[in-house]
């Protein structure tokens, strides 16, 4: 008599929610000199497409024009030889970005070059052209320029500032070895905030992605929020779209599998500013290190939220922080509430007068 078969039988444990990770770095400006670039002729030459095209009436938002540059009070037509790139920047959601001289106009500005393939499968991108057109009105977001098309690639020109505040901070704390004062920090925190304000209340628009990379300051002490390639649309207030956004950086009701089917406020971007805020005042990210997912989740939505210790920064600024890094997002403030703080009243009013020049030029010179 033949042994009995043996059957196998392979069971599988059941999979846990995907969950993704994005632990990526800021980027940081690149060391390159000045080069001319020699575009190769394309096989439709980008001063023939225009918003009439086929292939841009697919994926640009109605009446976008384009290879139009409105700079100052000037509009240039730009052909290819026109500019001229200075080197990179870094990288944005979904485009490399790039310093480059607009010969004619004699302006640098910040070219963020998007492949038309990204623009046609991502909602994303259509939504970031149509936001950067119209923020105009407010001065605490990056200036648009206008958008060129260039070899399958959608260029979006926008206003180019100095540095991140990701990058200041860096040199602040690592080669001066001093802190952001409170005061930069206030005028930092009105730009902001109004920022947020005006795209939630004007565009009905939710960031998503505020972190001090997103954070630009100028030269003349201006501070500018930047990169909306994964800004969201708000429907009854509500975002649904959860695995967007630097991972870091949100909120408990963005990462917490047992609220994420809910979908999340401009509260979540709330707490995002909070964590931003917490870690250029004093110096580093207010988490220990994460090795994994649960890790975040751990800390994040089960742990007490981070805090600013009272001998170090005045009470104005912890209350702040501390109203930003509210758990439960029902009881978070919004952005009125936000406005309303003594921290936001102090440095809005005009009562304290701040050089953030002077102090960015101080930072600048000790690179």
């Amino acid at each position: 008599m033949s042994a009995p078969r043996t059957m196998h039988i392979d069971v599988k444990k059941p999979r846990p929610p995907r969950m993704l990770f994005n632990n990526r770095t800021p980027s940081t400006p690149s060391n390159s000199g000045v080069f001319s670039v020699t575009t190769p002729t394309p096989t439709t030459p980008a001063s023939s497409l225009s918003s009439a095209t086929p292939v841009t009436a697919e994926i640009l938002p109605v009446n976008f024009e384009v290879d139009k540059l409105h700079i100052g009070d000037e509009v240039y037509t730009c052909g290819n030889d026109d500019l001229q790139d200075i080197g990179s920047i870094g990288e944005g959601h979904f485009g490399v970005v790039s310093k480059m001289n607009h010969t004619t106009a004699k302006h640098i500005m910040a070219v963020k070059k998007i492949p038309m393939k990204d623009l046609r499968t991502s909602g994303g991108n259509v939504l970031e052209l149509d936001v950067i057109k119209k923020v105009k009105e407010c001065p605490f977001i990056v200036h648009f320029y206008g958008c060129l098309l260039r070899e399958g690639h959608v260029w979006i020109c926008m206003e180019l500032l100095d540095s991140s505040m990701a990058q200041v901070s860096e040199i602040v704390y690592n080669k001066m070895n001093e802190r952001i004062p409170e005061d930069i920090l206030g005028k930092m925190t009105v730009a902001v905030i109004n920022a947020l304000h005006f795209l939630q209340k004007e565009l009905k628009i939710i960031h998503r992605d505020v972190k001090p990379s997103n954070i630009l300051v100028s030269k003349v002490g201006e501070f500018k929020l930047c990169d909306f390639g994964i800004s969201g649309k708000l429907v009854d207030s509500i975002a649904r779209t959860m695995d967007v956004g630097c991972r870091p950086y949100m909120a408990p009701e963005r990462i917490d599998p047992a609220r994420a089917c809910l979908g999340y406020t401009i509260q979540s971007d709330v707490w995002s500013y909070g964590i931003t805020l917490v870690e250029l005042a004093q110096g580093s990210f207010p988490y220990k290190k994460w090795n994994t997912i649960f890790d975040q989740l751990n800390a994040v939505v089960s742990g007490d939220p981070p805090s600013l210790p009272p001998e170090n920064f005045t009470r104005e600024l912890r209350e702040f922080t501390a109203a930003c890094l509210v758990k439960d997002s029902d009881q978070r403030p919004n952005y009125v509430q936000l406005q309303e703080k003594e921290f936001f009243v102090l440095y809005n009013s005009g009562r304290v007068s701040v050089d953030v020049s002077s102090w960015y030029e101080r930072v600048k010179e000790s690179k």
